[in-house]
């Protein structure tokens, strides 16, 4: 009996940060190592043009920075197919197919589509590429026949508009070909979607307010000593909120079971009064380090060889379209326009 298949992924459009560590990849390299499924994971470069369409060198050169945080934070090659969207042409095929399955309302009523417009700034010169992607999304999903796509809480919407278009198609061509996802989400609701140091809901390279996995120790230390934490706690001896506060968000995301006790001590002692910002952060910078070091080490070494990474990109790349030419030729049976079969 085959495994449940899993696909996930992220748009490379710069050196992936914290906040895509625990809504998502973490979760990928856990699932990975329980072998339960067969897991393929890509960079999205397509959807990263997007928006980013005259700006190509940048997606270029984040393809090979994903691809260190991928291997560095623990995905194995061995174990997944790891593969760039751009390499399956049979991907962008799908796409138009499904692109006449969906009006175009139902697009700009995607919520996080919406969020995404208004935080980009298009006004009225939205890339027709970029209202589409969540079809481009469909297609990488349903390619794989995935029954499963791990992702922060952030692309419910994508996975629902996933699944009405394998109803949609199904039902329309009165095949049993496509496969209906089901979303993975964070257990730990803090992680959903971490915030920016600075307290802004998202944590974005343009916002400056984020921690990457490719930095180094004084530059994580730099960015948590300037976190946003409680503007009204000004002396130490002042009773402190924890609600809105950065470090106790971050402790609450990253602390482990063995920190529990002293986390829960700590938010007690901050709200009563009598302990001091620098206190907290240092503590944080402690708990931070513990989970970044490996990944960072494994980072620079990796990073020495960078043929060797994309020569893995490659090979993965070479697999998952032998899987995706397979899909697309089933579409096409049940549309009947295989017309030379």
């Amino acid at each position: 009996m085959s495994k449940p298949i899993i696909l996930t992924g992220d748009r490379p459009t710069g050196k992936l940060h914290i906040g895509h560590y625990v809504g998502s990849l973490r979760n990928r390299v856990l699932l990975q190592n329980e072998g339960k499924h067969d897991m393929f994971i890509f960079i999205a470069d397509q959807q990263a043009l997007t928006d980013n369409a005259k700006n190509p060198e940048k997606v270029r050169q984040s393809v090979g920075e994903v691809a260190l945080d991928y291997l560095a934070a623990g995905l194995d090659p061995e174990q997944v197919t790891l593969f760039i969207q751009s390499q399956i042409p049979e991907l962008a095929e799908l796409t138009m197919y499904y692109m006449n399955l969906v009006s175009l309302a139902r697009l700009e009523r995607n919520p996080t589509v919406k969020t995404e417009i208004a935080q980009k700034g298009f006004g009225e010169s939205i890339p027709a590429g970029f209202l589409v992607y969540p079809i481009s999304q469909a297609a990488d999903i349903t390619a794989f026949k995935a029954n499963f796509v791990p992702v922060g809480n952030d692309q419910k919407p994508m996975i629902e508009q996933t699944r009405e278009i394998v109803r949609s198609f199904n039902h329309t061509y009165q095949a049993d070909v496509l496969v209906e996802p089901e979303g993975i989400f964070p257990e730990n609701e803090a992680a959903g979607r971490l915030p920016g140091l600075d307290g802004n809901a998202k944590m974005s390279k343009s916002l400056g307010n984020g921690i990457y996995l490719a930095d180094d120790f004084d530059t994580v230390q730099k960015k948590v000593m300037s976190m946003y934490t409680d503007p009204d706690h000004i002396r130490v001896e002042d009773p402190g909120k924890i609600e809105g506060n950065m470090v106790f968000h971050y402790l609450d995301v990253f602390g482990r079971e063995e920190d529990q006790a002293t986390i829960a001590e700590m938010k007690e002692h901050y709200q009563r009064g009598g302990l001091g910002d620098v206190k907290t952060k240092r503590y944080l910078l402690d708990v931070l380090d513990r989970e970044l070091s490996p990944i960072r080490e494994r980072r620079l070494e990796l990073a020495k060889d960078m043929g060797e990474v994309y020569n893995m990109l490659a090979k993965g790349s070479e697999k998952a379209r032998t899987v995706v030419a397979k899909t697309l030729d089933e579409v096409k049976d049940a549309m009947g326009i295989n017309y030379f079969k």
